[in-house]
């Protein structure tokens, strides 16, 4: 087994796990509001549609790093997952109609978790940067913490709730 095909076999059992946590945050929604987006068949096809476009992804993503132009070489990981997620999608209203099925929280929940433990990954870094890092931080969540309350409540006053 060569180098890359131990990274590859890595990253299929990372997203499988990424999949099964999608598939366990559904569960949960739907056990906890019954209304809300059912496990079908389907549901299953999505989470497959959306583990090989990643894979497909990531095979892209490491063919483009020989290439020349610098640009396209250090173009991420999740740019060329999202492309080919877009190409396939145009492509067929089979992928659309199956990712529909898989509800939209229940894949973030997984995403916002490995997003965090990615960052937890590279403190170290953090802490050789300035501290007006910090500063400019605080302000930026409070900002957006701020935005998104009055934006909240406004949407609330239109409704008239």
């Amino acid at each position: 087994m060569t180098l890359d095909s131990k990274k590859y076999i890595k990253y299929g059992l990372v997203l499988l796990l990424s999949i099964g946590l999608i598939l366990f945050t559904q569960e949960l929604k739907l056990l906890k509001n019954p209304k809300s987006t059912p496990i079908t068949v389907e549901t299953f096809y999505g989470l497959a549609s959306l583990w090989v476009f990643s894979m497909i992804g990531i095979f892209v993503s490491d063919l483009f790093k020989k290439v020349k132009v610098k640009a396209i070489r250090d173009f991420p990981i999740l740019g060329w997952v999202s492309i080919t997620s877009l190409v396939f999608c145009l492509l067929s209203d089979f992928f659309v109609n199956v990712i529909q099925a898989v509800d939209f929280l229940a894949i973030t929940t997984p995403i916002l978790t490995f997003a965090g433990i990615s960052v937890a990954n590279r403190l170290t870094d953090l802490r050789k940067t300035s501290w007006k890092v910090a500063i400019v931080a605080v302000f930026v969540f409070s900002g957006t913490y701020i935005g998104s309350a009055l934006l909240a409540q406004l949407g609330l006053l239109v409704t008239g709730r």
